[in-house]
């Protein structure tokens, strides 16, 4: 089959940034393997939109996560303090091949399991009521601001052991390294964020190996599995991703839900009438509008051809999980939300042995936070229309930049 190529498809306005299923449908049908006019990572990306190419993409051994085994990679200058910083914190699970990502996973991954997460819950709870209790008497709230942005953050910070005194500074790190990064105007900014960050956590190390406690900084310092054990540069990268696969898709799962849920009112009486449906509505808000646009970057490791266009040698190549999410050939009319919908194999998450680790946390957040919402924010509305709603400019994060509502 042949696709029209010569197309021009622009996810970054602020419309597309709105909502870039129109033109993500139309590359599905068009112009599923296509390349961006521009740069992520200061290279120009491939984006796969079809729910399968976007599977097969995770399994494809032709493909690399890291950016070091990519053909003609250049490495750092050991002089650029900056750069080095950037590489350092982005050297974790999601950026290496096994057997490292092997390693590093089994590392961390008994702290996030479903039922490590369970047992959060309380705490989770407790967290969300005392963000709603903050509301009271007013009439008009930021709800990112006020309840998306600190729920999870705060939750987050407890398991890692980062005081509550300094949990804005790392929410703006992230922000910076992940959001702007990648865009090469705020790389020096981006790069000093990175340094900051770095700084902030080999003190925090130190004083954890020096003072253990019962946080999950304290047990990575002191891991062992089969005698291995994270080295300084791991311990940093893995505490990095951590803080954005434990709070950075949550924020988004929950601002995103409660803007679907609010656009749907007739979504909204069916879990307000039958509050049994919150696991389903939650998947549902996944697939509808995710936490994620895309998946993180792979490069190809040898020319590759998809649907008939080659990718060539070292070529960056990203699978969009909202293309993939509302693939028709997959999803039964996938642009109805839908909170009965089943079955609903989404990968709001991605798919294979990268699949997020913060994916059980996020969940539970999101169960415990939608139901809190509903229960307690009875005559929760828009403050403004959902085309004034300004998301932010990237397609690694489908993100608002606010939420105005009633309360």
């Amino acid at each position: 089959m042949l696709f029209a190529t010569d197309q021009t498809f622009d996810l970054y306005t602020p419309e597309a940034l709105r909502n870039p299923h129109p033109i993500l449908a139309q590359m599905r049908k068009d112009a599923p393997v296509y390349k961006l006019a521009r740069k992520e990572m200061n290279h120009f990306p491939w984006l796969l939109t079809r729910y399968d190419d976007c599977i097969n993409l995770t399994k494809d051994e032709r493909f690399t996560k890291s950016y070091l085994r990519r053909p003609s990679s250049v490495p750092v200058n050991p002089n650029d303090m900056q750069r080095q910083a950037a590489a350092t914190i982005n050297r974790h699970m999601l950026t290496v091949d096994p057997p490292d990502h092997t390693r590093l996973r089994s590392l961390v991954h008994k702290a996030f399991t479903p039922r490590m997460m369970r047992e959060l819950g309380g705490r989770i709870q407790e967290i969300a009521d005392n963000l709603i209790d903050n509301m009271q008497g007013k009439a008009q709230i930021d709800l990112m601001a006020d309840f998306t942005i600190p729920l999870p953050i705060t939750v987050i910070a407890e398991m890692l052991g980062i005081p509550a005194s300094d949990q804005a500074k790392f929410r703006e790190w992230t922000q910076v390294i992940v959001v702007e990064g990648s865009r090469g105007a705020a790389g020096e900014r981006a790069g000093v964020a990175a340094l900051e960050f770095i700084m902030y956590f080999h003190q925090l190390f130190e004083e954890r190996r020096a003072n253990p406690r019962e946080d999950l900084i304290s047990g990575l310092l002191q891991v062992e599995e089969a005698g291995d054990k994270l080295s300084s540069e791991e311990m940093i990268s893995m505490v990095f991703l951590l803080l954005v696969a434990g709070h950075e898709t949550t924020v988004n799962l929950l601002a995103n839900g409660t803007l679907d849920l609010l656009t749907h009112p007739d979504q909204l009486q069916k879990l307000r009438d039958n509050p049994a449906l919150i696991d389903s509505a939650v998947e549902e808000i996944l697939r509808f509008n995710g936490p994620l646009g895309s998946t993180t970057m792979r490069w190809a490791l040898e020319d590759v051809k998809i649907r008939g266009q080659v990718i060539p040698a070292g070529d960056m190549v990203l699978a969009s999980l909202l293309g993939a999410d509302r693939d028709p050939d997959v999803f039964e009319n996938p642009d109805v939300f839908d909170i009965t919908r089943d079955p609903n194999p989404h990968i709001a998450f991605g798919n294979g042995i990268h699949y997020c680790l913060g994916a059980p946390l996020a969940r539970i957040e999101g169960t415990i936070a939608f139901s809190t919402i509903l229960k307690r924010l009875p005559n929760l509305s828009l403050a403004v229309q959902p085309e004034e709603l300004v998301w932010n400019e990237s397609i690694l994060l489908h993100s608002m930049k606010a939420l105005p509502v009633n309360i």
